[in-house]
């Protein structure tokens, strides 16, 4: 299956109580079978949150989701991947 390539960035701007935090940002790479893009403005056009909340909703749903589906023979996985489908299923169909 063909995979979308992704490069994630966290970036703290502000600690637990508010103040600027510089650390330097988190980076790495990610894959995905769906384009996070296009379901992240999905997410957001839906209106069930708003927009920045819709955004780490979806994106991290697709990344839990992607090694949920890829190790969903390890044990640790399995139950998740399942529970996992269940409420991208009910989220998708708006219940």
């Amino acid at each position: 299956m063909r995979k979308h390539h992704y490069r994630i960035s966290v970036q703290k701007l502000t600690g637990a109580c508010g103040l600027p935090d510089e650390s330097e940002a988190l980076v790495f790479q990610a894959r995905c079978h769906d384009d996070i893009i296009s379901i992240v403005e999905r997410s957001r056009q839906r209106g069930l949150l708003d927009a920045d909340d819709a955004a780490a909703m979806a994106v991290g749903l697709k990344l839990l989701g992607e090694i949920a589906l890829e190790q969903r023979n390890t044990p640790l996985f399995g139950e998740l991947a399942q529970d996992l489908g269940k409420f991208i299923r009910q989220l998708k169909s708006g219940n």
